[in-house]
């Protein structure tokens, strides 16, 4: 479990640097939101920030869960950089979609990523080649976007970031069933 307890200390350290960057008014400058190139940091920030303790309790706890599934799979170095690119990726979709809406909210957390290493584990493994391995790669997508949604609709609460979730979830089953993460 070392990529995730190094993940979940990350997250901790990013915490309380936000924490004190909070005390003298800086603690927005981990959130990611538009214009990207304003603070180009936050891509990677936003991934390890949390709007409080109990965000970031739910995170580690359902990292807890997956993080080590996909880590037995990989190296420390790939499941830093999916952990990063994934959890970004997310946020982006996150705070792209909700400018289309109204005004662009801005956004943190590790669930995105979470989703993505969730995703990972669910299509890449020999279970998922035999149930989905016949399908046409257009059936194939339509099935992980549709899983996606749902895996995003059952976490639906005020205040999630549920395009982050779905975006993250439909990475990793797309990464899964690539089994971009796998050394073997």
């Amino acid at each position: 479990m070392r990529a995730t307890l190094e993940t979940l200390g990350l997250a901790c350290l990013v915490g309380l640097a936000q924490a004190a960057a909070g005390a003298v008014g800086l603690g927005r400058r981990f959130a990611l939101s538009a214009p990207f190139d304003a603070a180009p940091w936050t891509l990677v920030t936003s991934v390890y920030a949390h709007a409080s303790v109990g965000h970031l309790l739910a995170n580690a706890l359902a990292l807890g869960l997956v993080g080590p599934l996909v880590e037995r799979r990989t190296t420390r170095l790939r499941f830093h950089a999916f952990v990063v690119a994934t959890g970004g990726l997310a946020g982006v979709g996150q705070v792209v979609a909700s400018g289309l809406v109204g005004p662009g909210a801005a956004v943190l957390g590790l669930s995105g990523a979470v989703f993505a290493l969730g995703g990972y584990v669910l299509t890449g493994n020999k279970v998922a080649d035999t149930a989905v391995g016949r399908l046409s790669p257009r059936t194939q997508l339509g099935l992980f976007v549709g899983v996606a949604v749902l895996g995003t609709l059952l976490t639906a609460a005020p205040g999630v970031a549920l395009v982050a979730h779905a975006t993250g979830a439909t990475c990793g089953l797309l990464a899964g069933r690539a089994r971009v993460l796998d050394v073997r």
